[in-house]
């Protein structure tokens, strides 16, 4: 485990400089460098001490290669455009550490064959585990992590296959709640603006949509996609707006990193008013749905959930090899505010 530069300009110092200058042992040292390991406070206050006056880190990419393990997670996700993303990679980071891991992130694109070799990349790390987030991967990967012990968790996306345990909100009713909605509120021209059509939030929010309305005697009014990037999602406001009409009286967007530019579009662009000519729900409910320029109506991920499963679960496979892995389903609450026209005493 030698690993560091004396800090005073000589030759590398070694795990065993350090548990000489401590009067410890070698395997002392590596305990205290090693999360989890037990070692008693007052060796540890010692070995610490020696590792700081001699400027010694220990090497942890060294240790994985010759253990073949590693207290570190890969987490790949695909854009931090939506705030959702940045907010979940944080609590990520944060809940991991606490259990003693790393965390490692690498940016994929939403092809299962960017993310495969992406992953390819991560198993070169010698990670304990993989947490794929807002992309899909292939069955092929999955059985070749499988095969090599390495769970993976895909969060915020849904997949039918063996081996790979999934953490999502209840994408199909949040869809469902926005329809009940947006129908008792008296709308009758719906409209829907999709995400990526390859993600199964994309495909399960706007089920739930199309199931609510069908309920409730509607048929959708008007679709088009957004890809869940803000200038597809502004171009696609746009064509569903154009011309002279008749335009649809609500609108649900598939998150709200896209609904606020919808909203945007539709105030500045088209001179309409929210929510009095046309109402907008959203699906997620990041930070900026509460501010006073667009108060959202918004159906909520529970992020902090979200993430507390998707880490229990990583660390029961980690921890239990042959742990059946779970498919997780989180309720996802309709939080209303100003953007939609809300029925009197109407709940959801």
């Amino acid at each position: 485990m030698s690993d560091t530069r004396d800090k005073r300009g000589g030759e590398k110092v070694t795990a065993m400089d350090v548990a000489r200058a401590a009067g410890v042992s070698r395997s002392a040292v590596s305990r205290v460098f090693t999360p989890g390991a037990s070692v008693a406070p007052k060796t540890a206050e010692k070995v610490r001490e020696a590792a700081t006056e001699l400027g010694y880190r220990p090497n942890v990419l060294a240790r994985s290669l010759i253990t073949g393990k590693s207290r570190m997670i890969g987490l790949v996700v695909a854009y931090l455009e939506n705030y959702f993303y940045p907010e979940a990679l944080e609590k990520f980071s944060n809940a991991l550490q606490a259990e003693g891991y790393h965390v490692l992130i690498f940016m994929a694109s939403q092809t299962a064959s960017n993310v495969d070799e992406v992953i390819d990349e991560i198993l070169d790390y010698q990670v304990a585990g993989i947490v794929v987030a807002s992309v899909a991967l292939s069955s092929d990967l999955a059985t070749r992590c499988r095969a090599l012990g390495v769970p993976v968790v895909l969060f915020n996306r849904a997949q039918d296959m063996p081996g790979v345990a999934t953490v999502t909100s209840d994408n199909f009713g949040g869809g469902k709640q926005v329809a009940r909605l947006l129908a008792a509120g008296g709308h009758d021209r719906l409209g829907y603006i999709a995400g990526w059509e390859g993600a199964s939030t994309q495909r399960d929010r706007e089920a739930g949509f199309r199931a609510g309305l069908a309920e409730a005697g509607r048929e959708l009014f008007a679709r088009e996609v957004g890809d869940f990037h803000a200038e597809s999602a502004r171009a696609a406001a746009r064509r569903m707006f154009a011309g002279d009409g008749p335009h649809p009286d609500a609108v649900f967007v598939c998150n709200d990193h896209m609904a606020f530019v919808v909203m945007d579009v539709l105030r500045h662009e088209c001179g309409l008013r929210v929510p009095e000519d046309v109402s907008v729900v959203g699906f997620d409910d990041v930070p900026p749905a509460a501010w006073p320029a667009y108060a959202l109506t918004t159906v909520r991920q529970r992020a902090n959930r979200m993430v507390e499963r998707s880490v229990a679960t990583l660390l029961e496979q980690i921890e239990t090899p042959g742990a059946e892995p779970v498919r997780e389903v989180i309720d996802a609450p309709l939080i209303l505010r100003r953007s939609a026209r809300i029925p009197e005493g109407w709940t959801p």
